[in-house]
């Protein structure tokens, strides 16, 4: 049956609707998951929306896979390793006590909730998601390390918390549940996982040794994640941590394997893939908010709220009661952290405590809950679960998100320039690499003896202007003088930019000719940093 004027009216609605989030974003310098999850909130009470009725396994199988694998792809693996033992507190110590913490609340506090029940949406709630956290860091500035333990809890608590989603469906899916059966499946869970993610990373790597068409190289990359999540899931091993680990792997090999169009082609892909899969969550929890909340009739409004604020309560709060003691702790018992990590100021836990934004892979494990048990029975408090999921997602991403501009200021966080640093010698690093391969090739025949001399004094400029960053006495004239260069050539690539497209206008030159010449002078402005 095919789609009626009404439908077509209604999926245009929503289309808009989207593009209308994606372009407010940056004029209310909000993140946009912060307008996705208050448009999905509206969307579930626009008059006319239809009801959808999604197979579970569907979106836990079609939508995470891509989530994880692009997040984790970008992930430091050096950073990660530097940071583990912070990171291990944060992203497995405070997931399970979240889940401990949320499930005793709410078996507490709100009725018809069993504790298998509150298990899972202990486990629900858990994980973090960075995008919003980041997306705000990143333009207030904090110190590098904040925001690398921030994208890394993120990364691992999804599968630290994703695994005990699956224990205590499981648990309420068959209803039993044994500590030592679950303790010996997590271990080969977790073994099982990462091992299939590795020997899947291996093959791509070989594969990708093979290849050297950015469009072929771009759509297996967009299909590495489904590679590692099925094979997982179907020797019933962990499949998010398959997913997470070939990530990481690629992740580390692909500046190898890689071309740069490819790698630009590949960032503007994932970035664009990311804001359409939060987009779809948020779009198709809003579309069935309506009919969930139907289901909850017997509830009074006030009673649902009140659910919804305890377990935002409980999520929020266990974060920050948890984030000191796991801080400074460490550091009092054992001498040797503290002489090889020293005490932070208080100002980084509580920015740590306060960033415990939920997002995509909550939603995703909240909509991908079983329709009923093994008995065939409904799945117990389902939509309820789903409902309250959502409100945590909304109370940490408005209250939290919305706030955390205003706590930074407070806090006095500043961006402390190791990422510059880093940068600046990386830089220097290149052009010290450059100028020896010249002098390599200097006797070569096509190398004429002027354009070697030109190619010196660029890449002396360079490294002169990036050494200067080091230099306390610098006056700063040779960076003007760089970025009186880059606004000269901006403004000339802007002229050539307007020239090709009159050619185009007059018809002296087709599409082709205009977007090939284009993509150049783009690739030339993107390399300036004025």
């Amino acid at each position: 049956m095919g789609f009626s004027a009404y439908d077509s009216l209604v999926l245009l609605a929503i289309l808009v609707a989207g593009a209308g989030l994606l372009a407010l974003a940056p004029l209310l310098r909000v993140p946009y998951p912060v307008l996705l999850v208050l448009g999905g909130l509206a969307l579930g009470f626009v008059p006319g929306m239809p009801q959808v009725a999604l197979q579970p396994d569907v979106v836990l199988v079609a939508i995470l896979p891509p989530l994880l694998y692009s997040s984790a792809f970008f992930t430091s693996l050096r950073d990660l390793r530097r940071n583990i033992r912070p990171l291990s507190l944060l992203a497995v110590g405070l997931v399970f006590v979240t889940m401990l913490m949320v499930a005793a609340v709410c078996h507490a506090a709100i009725s018809g909730l069993s504790w298998p029940v509150c298990f899972v949406l202990g486990a629900l709630v858990a994980p973090t998601d960075a995008v919003a956290a980041n997306a705000i860091a990143s333009r207030l500035g904090i110190p590098r390390r904040l925001a690398t333990l921030i994208e890394g809890e993120s990364l691992i608590n999804d599968a630290t918390a994703l695994v005990a989603y699956r224990f205590a469906v499981a648990a309420v899916v068959t209803g039993g549940f044994s500590l030592w059966h679950a303790s010996w499946r997590f271990v080969v869970d977790v073994a099982g996982g990462v091992a299939i993610g590795i020997a899947v990373g291996f093959v791509l790597r070989q594969i990708w040794c093979l290849k050297n068409q950015s469009t072929t190289e771009i759509a297996i990359a967009l299909l590495s994640g489904y590679f590692a999540y099925l094979p997982a899931q179907a020797a019933g091993v962990s499949a998010v941590l398959a997913a997470v680990t070939v990530s990481v792997y690629v992740g580390w090999y692909t500046p190898e394997l890689t071309n740069p169009q490819t790698r630009l082609q590949g960032d503007a892909v994932w970035s664009i893939l990311t804001f359409l899969l939060n987009a779809l969550l948020f779009g198709l929890v809003g579309l069935q908010l309506r009919q969930i909340l139907d289901s909850l009739s017997g509830r009074s409004t006030g009673t649902l709220i009140a659910d919804a604020a305890i377990v935002s309560a409980a999520v929020i709060g266990t974060r920050l009661i948890w984030i000191y003691p796991a801080t400074y702790l460490p550091r009092f018992l054992f001498r040797r952290i503290r002489e090889r990590d020293p005490y932070p100021p208080w100002q980084y836990p509580t920015l740590i405590g306060w960033t415990g934004l939920r997002g995509a892979v909550t939603l995703a494990a909240a909509l991908a809950l079983p329709l009923t048990t093994s008995s065939g029975a409904p799945f117990p408090q389902r939509d309820l679960l789903i409902y309250l999921a959502f409100c945590v997602i909304l109370a940490t991403l408005v209250l939290q998100g919305l706030s955390l501009p205003l706590l930074i200021r407070l806090l006095h966080l500043e961006d402390d320039g190791s990422a510059r640093k880093e940068e600046t010698k990386a830089r220097i690093f290149a052009a010290d690499a450059a100028v020896a391969r010249l002098d390599e090739l200097v006797g070569e025949d096509w190398v004429r003896e002027d354009t070697a001399e030109r190619m010196r004094g660029l890449y002396r400029f360079r490294r002169n202007r990036f050494s200067a960053r080091f230099d306390e006495e610098d006056d700063g004239a040779i960076e003007r003088q760089s970025q009186d260069y880059q606004r000269l050539r901006r403004e000339l690539l802007d002229a050539e930019r307007r020239a090709v497209v009159e050619l185009r206008r007059m018809g002296r030159i087709n599409d082709d000719v205009m977007n090939l010449v284009q993509r150049d002078l783009d690739l030339e402005d993107a390399r300036l940093d004025v």
